[in-house]
This record gives structure tokens, sequence and C-alpha cells, in this order.
């Protein structure tokens, strides 16, 4: 069951940069080609993100020159744009066709947990209310996920104090429709930043430039000074003011549709989990929108959260699989809210001091190319260049496209609904192995994939395993063990690759 506020989705077009990995998880889900197809009614399917003092003035650098340049190399997906309310009709059917209800109109606004984590008749009772009517009912559940954003009851509740920056922005974007092809409509670009003597922030306009938004983060003094509190103003003629600065053109004719205060926060929870509940969203991590991460990071909490709950709840694994939850997606928070924090800098707050943000990493690191394993120093996760990471233990399965009788389909195609055996042809006694423990673990969701000669040059440079080595996936995709060759003992060392993987 989905508690949601709303009544029939969010009105405002939030949201709109879908990564990689994002993509991918909408692709096992089956809805990616709904998903691209609304992307492209709404917005240029290959678009640029740049830098300029006004839409209409001069360009000032090219952030990313085009949005899937060097994709191809690493996934079987593209990133895109798609608004929260073009999104969210998608997600909800999908969920109701996999049999998911949806309160709308309601709030969670207490819950308590009926015992022990591992107890298997626990609970948690959660009280709801409609937010029309005030009228409030309980609800039992076995987990409760509180995805429920910045100002989350559930964490609240919780006592879940938030770690990082804190605020550095009381910023807000403003909708408008305005006729703005005449500067904009030649120009194949999906996000503008506007960095000029008067504010700072940036433009997303729709694929027919008449209307969009704008962010702004900060504004300017008499002196150039930037002041951290753009919203101290939102007169009518104020945001119609900063519309015309930002286009460069003195007499656009704007109408202003809304507009709304958010203050821009880098924060990671404490914890992610307590018992029966988790974080997952915003509710979990706060991040400028600089690079799109924070709909995405809140995407991949989800699956990995989800994954683990289907091995619970369906008798695969016992409750304490989902003490890895926070262990897992708390470092990548960490990372990538600091990530989202040094583009803010770079891109539209230089006086904060760039050398006070972390170094920049490449959009493939914290795409796809973060790692499950011990935190650093500084509580983040490992992260490198997937390309370079060759399926080591913890990373995202690598794609490679493969070639059999039944056509091409990329590895990514063959995860995500249960444990996956990645063998070479040399592989049988891998095999056998495979076929031993399914035996013993029959609820077990488990399957093998013999990599044919024809595709095993491509599969050796991306997973780095000899001919009668293996690499074993685990449901969400990520690698879970590995074994460059042979091993003496295949078959125990597979049982106790997945005991470690269930445990």
């Amino acid at each position: 069951m989905c508690v949601e506020r709303l009544r029939g989705g969010s009105l405002l077009p939030r949201a709109a940069h879908f990564h990689l990995r994002t993509l991918e998880l909408f692709r096992l889900a089956g809805v990616e080609a709904e998903v691209i197809e609304q992307s492209a009614r709404e917005f240029l399917p290959e678009g640029a993100i740049i830098a300029m003092d006004s839409l209409a003035g001069a360009k000032l650098a090219d952030i990313i020159a085009s949005l899937n340049d060097g994709v191809d190399a690493v996934s079987p997906c593209r990133r895109l744009f798609i608004s929260q309310p073009g999104l969210e009709p998608i997600l909800r059917r999908r969920a109701q066709t996999a049999g998911a209800s949806v309160l709308d109109g309601h709030d969670v606004v207490a819950f308590d947990e009926l015992g022990s984590p591992n107890d298997p008749n626990g609970s948690v009772r959660v009280v709801v209310r409609d937010v029309d009517t005030g009228a409030e009912r309980s609800v039992r559940a076995r987990y409760l996920v509180g995805a429920d954003g910045a100002h989350s009851t559930v964490r609240d509740v919780l006592g879940v104090e938030m770690d990082g920056r804190g605020t550095f922005s009381k910023s807000m974007t403003i909708y408008f429709v305005a006729d703005l092809w005449p500067v904009m409509g030649d120009k194949p670009l999906s996000v503008i930043y506007i960095n000029n003597a008067r504010f700072g922030g940036f433009f997303r306009l729709a694929k027919d430039c008449q209307s969009g938004f704008l962010v702004v983060n900060t504004v300017r003094d008499a002196n150039g000074n930037a002041l951290d509190d753009a919203a101290v103003d939102t007169s009518p003629e104020r945001l119609v003011e900063l519309v015309r600065l930002g286009a460069g053109v003195p007499d656009l004719d704007v109408t202003i549709t809304g507009i709304a205060r958010w203050r821009a926060t880098s924060d990671n929870a404490a914890r992610y989990q307590r018992g029966r509940v988790f974080l997952a969203g915003d509710a979990a991590h706060l991040m400028p929108p600089n690079g799109g991460f924070g709909g995405n990071t809140g995407i991949h909490d989800a699956h990995n959260l989800a994954s683990k709950l289907a091995l619970v709840l369906n008798g695969v694994a016992p409750p304490r699989l989902l003490d890895r939850y926070e262990a897992e997606r708390r470092p990548v928070g960490r990372f990538t809210v600091e990530q989202a924090y040094t583009r803010y800098v770079l891109r539209t707050a230089p006086h904060l001091g760039a050398d006070t943000a972390q170094p920049l990493e490449p959009d493939f690191h914290v795409e796809i190319g973060y790692v499950y394993g011990p935190p650093d120093a500084t509580g983040s996760c490992a992260h490198d260049d997937p390309r370079a990471l060759q399926g080591c233990v913890g990373a995202r399965a690598p794609h490679v496209w493969l070639t059999g009788d039944a056509g091409r389909s990329s590895t990514i195609d063959l995860t995500g609904q249960s444990f996956v055996l990645f063998t070479r042809a040399e592989g049988g006694r891998w095999r056998d192995a495979a076929t031993h423990v399914a035996r013993t673990r029959p609820n077990l969701p488990f399957q093998t994939v013999t990599v044919t000669t024809a595709n095993g040059d491509a599969f050796a440079e991306m997973y780095g395993v000899d001919n009668d080595g293996m690499v074993l996936v685990r449901p969400d995709g990520f690698v879970t063990a590995r074994s460059d060759t042979m091993t003496s003992d295949p078959s125990d060392t597979l049982a106790s690759a997945i005991i470690d993987a269930l445990e």
C-alpha cells in the first residue's frame, strides 16, 4: 500500500533528469518504452546542459555537451528528461498492475512497532489521516517505508537527525508561461544555467518553449555580492523581473503560474532504518537539484530495499538481511549528496568556495560507478569509472550485449528477478554446482547464463574473468561474488556465496 498525501499526484513539473541506472530499472519493470514516449512528448531527446548569462545572451560553458555522450558503452539505456506529472501516472499504473493499492489524500501521522524486527509475527501499526476530513484509521503492515519527502513525518517520529552541510540557500522555483521560441527554439538545450550580475540559477523549458520553470538560488546586490536568500521577495512583479532577466528579453510577456519556496540543503540521515521502519528518497537524503541526483537516488534506494523485502517476505532470506539496506545505501547517499553540492557550488554559487567541496567526480561514477562495501573516512562509498570496475563485488553488474538464438539482450536484462550466475562455456562445473545449490534451496530465485564464445571477448573485458571463472549477481543487479578461475569445490564456493548474500 502506498499512502499518498496528494490526490492524483503532483501537478507541478518537478524533477526531469533521469539517469542511466533509473532507466535500467524502468526497463526491468517493463515501463521503459512508455517513459521514453512520454519524454519525447515533453522534451528533446538529446539535449545539452550549458551555462549562459541569459537565454538570449552569451554561452559561458558547456556542462554536458549532449545528454547521452558515451552512454552506449556502459548501458542499454539512455538518459532522458520527463516531468513528475508525466512519470507518476506510468509508475502508478505499473504498481497497481502488480497488485499495489494507492491511498490518495492521506498522511501518515503516527506509527508504532509491534514485536521485534526478527519476530515473524511482528508488524507496524500505522495511523493514516484523510487530509480533507481529518478522519483517522489504522493500517497494519509487516514493514513501513518512509518515502515522505524532505519534511518526513516518519523520520521525525523515529527521531532521526540529519548530518551534513545544512541549508545554504533559501531558493525558489518560478513556474511560468512565456513564448521563448524566438530565443530558444533552434537550440537543443535541456537545462540552461544562468549566471549574470543579477542572479544565479537555471531554466528548464518545455519542448515547445512556451512554458517552463526558473530556479533562483542566489541573487546579487548592487555591488555584485551574492545573497543566499533568493526568495526574500516573491511579489508578482519581482518574479516577472527575474524571468525577464534570465531570458535576456526585457519586454517578455510572462504569466506566472506557480511558485515554490524551498531550502537548498546537503544532508544525509544519521540512520536509514530502525527496526521495521526504513527511510528512502528525500526522507533519507537532501541535496540541491544540480545534476538531478535527488529523485534518481531515491529510486535506487527503493529498488535496493524492495529487492531485500521480496527475499524476506517470500521466505528466502531471514529478516536480518534488511539490516544491509542502511549499510549499503547510506554511504551512497552521503557520496551523492556531496557530489550534488559540488555541482551547486561550481555551477551556481562559486562564492561558497570550491575548496570546501569534494572534488568533482564524473557523472558515470555517481550514476552507476558506486560500490557497496565499507565506507571511507568521510562516510562515502567507494566509486570508480564503471568501465574499470569489471564486475567487482559490490558493483553494479556491467552492461554487455549478448547475442544468441533468442536475439540480442543486455546482461542488465537478465538481472532483476533472481540470482544470476554468469559463466563462460568452459564453466560447466559452475553450472553443475548451481544445479546442486538450487536443489538444496527450492525457493531460491536462481538462473544460470552461459556466455558463448561469440560474446566471450566483450564479456571478459567488462567482467574480468577467465574462461572457467564465474560472476554471481544478486536480484538487484549487483555483484555478490566472483571467482576469476575455477575453484577446487565450486559447489561449496557457490553455496557459501549464496549464504553470504542472504544473511
